[in-house]
């Protein structure tokens, strides 16, 4: 047993490094199946980014409606919108089915 052991010494070694560096390849930290993980949370977050980038850029928009020169249609959306404001005669309905951000 032993002899036979000695003489596939260098098969043993080799199969035993395959398999090492197969696993290793697949799994682990820089493995392909993480590289699949990291991609798919870098995707996510580049879409998130966008997504608050666009938000950002909506929010600056209101807020220079906001500024020295006010807009006055703005701000009369703004208060029908909040405060359910509505002039005499009017008759304001709100439809909660397509609520969907509140």
């Amino acid at each position: 047993m032993l002899k036979s052991l000695k003489k596939n010494y260098f098969l043993l070694i080799s199969t035993f490094l395959i398999l090492y560096f197969f696993f290793n390849l697949l799994s682990g930290q820089r493995g392909l199946i993480s590289y699949f993980e990291k991609k798919q949370i870098l995707n996510n977050l580049q879409n998130k980014e966008f997504l608050l980038s666009n938000q950002i850029k909506d929010l600056d928009f209101k807020n220079s409606l906001l500024s020295d020169n006010l807009d006055l249609d703005y701000i009369e959306t703004l208060i029908r919108e909040r405060f359910l404001f509505g002039k005499k005669n009017e008759t304001i309905y709100i439809d909660k089915t397509n609520d969907t951000e509140n």
